[in-house]
């Protein structure tokens, strides 16, 4: 060691520290006494940090040595770390050796928690970075949709001309699946969002003695939102995920590779009947779901406000022209697009492992309710717009 070391304290028991800095740029720092801060006679340590800090000096390695310590308390601790900062910011070395029981503990918890601090602060500066990656991935998504979209059509294309592969017992199958056996499910939903609707308008309507309107707030609610609304968030959850599932699986099991070896077109033999299927039935579904809601509108009314039948029957025809139907009629065929090719692309686009099969599911059920909810608001602007 060189001569360069300094002692600040004489007394054993009260705390010391000194230090020497060898050839190799060693830094070797001797604590001793009793670190304890009522004592008043912690020694000052500026310029031991000056010292690491100093580029000239070319400290590599800082060892502090703490054999000889006594008693201590955090007025050591706070020390220790401020000197092992010094040390890292110089880009040296640091160890410790004789650390009293506890010390060693609160130095690690010390340094780990700066570390992660630090790496927030990373994460932070790669926010930026991470919306731009965002931003792509949502242009690949979009690019791959249009995609598929193109493709389905160039499919309707290829069946007008007669040139599609096309089986007219595939389209019966997924017709007899979307319609009828959708109707219990349909049925049940149908008939409670209309009791629901009535329930709550009755509440209102019931104070101005003008509950015969309940019948206006249903049917028209009904006609134009509710009943195509509904079908498509349940033909989303049971038809959709239905069509990513069986897709999924045959993607899985390589049959989809099968018929393009056979040069068979996929989108032709598995989504054409599919989506026809879902169009053919979602609009009679939808003209179904708002037949129930009127009926468990008429439940609440004839139940709660004592309406007859009849008179909740005039009141909702005289309330909801022909024109309201309409409007939810052209939403529903649009849902049903949005549902079937929410789930025939998740579906060809599954991975191959059974687990894929399950994330495409759900991102078929998610992705289809959520496109119904965006393309019903987008209509519903537009119908006011053009005075639908």
């Amino acid at each position: 060691m060189t001569a360069d070391s300094a002692s600040l304290s004489t007394d054993m028991l009260t705390p010391e520290i000194s230090y020497a800095q060898a050839k190799e740029g060693v830094m070797h720092v001797r604590f001793s006494g009793d670190w304890l801060m009522l004592s008043g006679n912690i020694p000052p340590s500026e310029t031991l940090k000056k010292m690491i800090c100093d580029p000239q000096r070319k400290t590599s390695r800082l060892l502090l040595e703490l054999d000889e310590v006594r008693q201590w308390d955090t007025s050591l601790v706070s020390l220790l770390y401020s000197l092992i900062k010094c040390a890292k910011d110089a880009e040296a070395e640091f160890a410790w050796k004789g650390a009293p029981k506890g010390i060693e503990s609160l130095l690690e918890m010390a340094i780990q928690s700066k570390a992660t601090q630090k790496n927030d602060s990373v994460h932070r500066a790669e926010l930026p970075e991470k919306l731009g990656g965002l931003v792509l991935s949502a242009h690949e998504v979009t690019d791959r949709v249009l995609t598929f979209i193109g493709e389905v059509v160039l499919s309707f294309g290829r069946l007008v001309k007669h040139k599609a592969y096309f089986r007219r017992v595939d389209f019966f199958d997924a017709v007899t699946e979307v319609g009828p056996r959708a109707l219990p499910i349909v049925t049940l939903i149908s008939f409670l969002v209309g009791m629901i609707l009535a329930f709550v308008g009755a509440m209102q309507l019931r104070q101005f003695g003008a509950q015969v309107f309940v019948a206006n707030l249903v049917g028209i609610a009904m006609a134009r939102e509710m009943g195509a609304m509904m079908t498509g968030i349940v033909m989303a959850g049971r038809t959709g995920a239905s069509y990513a599932a069986r897709l999924g699986t045959m993607q899985v099991n390589e049959e989809i590779d099968a018929l393009r070896t056979n040069g068979i077109n996929p989108m032709d033999f598995l989504t054409l009947p599919r989506l026809l299927a879902l169009m053919l039935m979602m609009p009679l579904l939808a003209i179904y779901s708002v037949a129930m809601g009127i009926v468990g509108g008429m439940t609440i009314g004839v139940l709660m406000l004592d309406l007859s039948l009849v008179e909740y029957w005039h009141q909702t025809m005289e309330a909801v022209p022909l024109n309201h139907f309409w409007a939810g009629l052209i939403k529903s065929v649009v849902f049903a697009l949005v549902v079937g090719i929410a789930g025939c692309y998740h579906g060809m686009r599954c991975g191959r492992s059974s687990e894929a099969v399950g994330q495409v599911t759900t991102r078929a059920v998610v992705s289809g309710i959520v496109f119904i909810i965006m393309t019903d608001s987008l209509l519903t602007v537009v119908y006011d717009v053009i005075d639908f």
